[in-house]
């Protein structure tokens, strides 16, 4: 069954309009030009589309180029089946860091439509995390060696994920690889100059929020040379400050909350209360630490029975004055928004499960680069464009099959006198 005039052409021109804004274009291909019989660019945009519109393998996609209408082979510059083996030659000979480039430019590219402004809050922030993915292959620099238990060999490919969770649609603005020799906190600071060199002078985000695997004085350090504010998990790996938070705030009671958020989540009602407090003295190094927060998280069923209760710290060099005390909930509730993120690629997109290509750790991130892409692009469409509560409730899964219906079924009378976009120049990055 077709799709409709109307919502064909708009999943046709999103695509048509949103894949050019990642300018795949500029990406340098180091293959030899001799024997060529594809552009780089149409390949780099099949697999976005491709992976936007479902597909959880190089065969998938091949088998969707095979039936794409007419109509839109033209729009999306895919004149012609895409072999999986052109496809995987292509990833394999490509480097990650070629493609992130291309992540930035569809970030700004929202940015100046205003697709990114902050939901609720007075500046923008960007939550950090980690993310592994196993495959069977190790190179011991994109892929660290291990052990399962059992004796099992695996390649862990690690990456860090920055999500701007400040916006509404909550995008991917960069994925950054943690080299096997390293961890996250060994990788914070050269990850977190990678991310200001790419947004940092955009004035983007101000805030930088990572849970207590990245709580240290030299990490918070790093956040503040660059003009940023942090706010850290705390748990026992900072034995003193922790210790210093639970006497400054783990008395007050449910009456002293500062802010009370209550939320249904899986049958349940959940009840968040933030307790702020200003440090009446920095500990020796942590001269910037400015707010202590505790939020205490209550779930209870539908018999009103409480089923868990937990009791989480944080550390923060913003001042307690610049948000107001609700705000604070809200910017500690929307971190998990990164985890949220890996959720998504590994339900909607099958990363883990299906990460495409499993020998060649390198292309295993060179694809990750590129699902990212694919996933802010949809995450934007989903969360800023379709703008009805129903359809920023939509499965992911339903919103990928109607784009490849969309793409097989498009007929040259549903896309009459749809306008193809003209980019505007790129701008120079910051």
């Amino acid at each position: 069954m077709g799709l409709g005039r109307r919502i064909t052409r708009r999943n046709i021109g999103m695509l048509a309009k949103r894949i050019p804004e990642a300018r795949l274009e500029q990406v340098d291909d180091p293959r030899d030009p001799r024997g060529q019989r594809w552009r780089l660019a149409p390949l780099l945009g099949a697999l976005v589309f491709g992976m936007m519109s479902g597909c959880r393998s190089l065969k998938e996609l091949e088998q969707l180029t095979d039936v794409l209408s007419p109509p839109v082979r033209a729009w999306l510059d895919v004149p012609r089946r895409v072999p999986d083996t052109t496809l995987r030659d292509v990833l394999c000979s490509l480097e990650p860091n070629q493609l992130r480039p291309s992540l930035h430019a569809a970030v700004r590219a929202a940015r100046r439509r205003r697709a990114l402004e902050p939901d609720g809050l007075p500046f923008g922030v960007v939550s950090l995390d980690g993310k592994d993915t196993a495959v069977p292959s190790c190179d011991d620099f994109f892929a660290q060696r291990q052990t399962q238990e059992g004796g099992a060999f695996v390649g862990n490919v690690r990456t860090l994920t920055a999500t701007l969770t400040s916006a509404s649609a909550r995008p991917i603005i960069d994925v950054l690889s943690i080299p096997a020799s390293t961890n996250e906190m060994g990788a914070f600071r050269s990850s977190l100059h990678k991310l200001w060199d790419a947004y940092g002078h955009s004035d983007s985000f101000r805030l930088l929020t990572y849970d207590a695997g990245a709580c240290s004085k030299d990490n918070a350090d790093t956040v503040r040379e660059l003009g940023l504010h942090y706010l850290f998990g705390l748990k026992s790996n900072q034995p003193t400050l922790y210790q210093e938070a639970e006497r400054w705030l783990g008395s007050r009671g449910v009456e002293q909350a500062d802010a009370v958020s209550s939320d249904r989540e899986h049958g349940c009602t959940v009840v968040r209360r933030i307790y702020l407090g200003e440090t009446p003295y920095a500990p020796e190094g942590w001269e910037h630490l400015a707010t202590l927060v505790r939020v205490e998280s209550e779930t209870r069923d539908a018999r009103g029975e409480r089923v868990a209760y937990e009791n989480r710290y944080f550390v923060s060099s913003l001042p307690r004055s610049r948000l107001r005390d609700a705000q604070w909930l809200l910017v500690v509730r929307r971190h998990w928004g990164v985890e949220t993120s890996h959720q998504i690629l590994d339900t909607a997109f099958a990363e883990d499960e299906h990460p495409w290509i499993e020998q060649n750790p390198r292309a295993t991130v060179v694809l990750m680069v590129l699902r990212r892409i694919a996933y802010t692009l949809l995450a934007l469409w989903r969360g800023v464009t379709l703008r009805s509560e129903q359809n920023h409730r939509r499965p992911w899964r339903e919103l990928m099959s109607e784009l490849w219906l969309a793409v097989v079924s498009a007929t040259a009378e549903q896309l009459a006198g749809l306008r193809r976009h003209r980019l505007a120049p790129a701008p120079a990055p910051a």
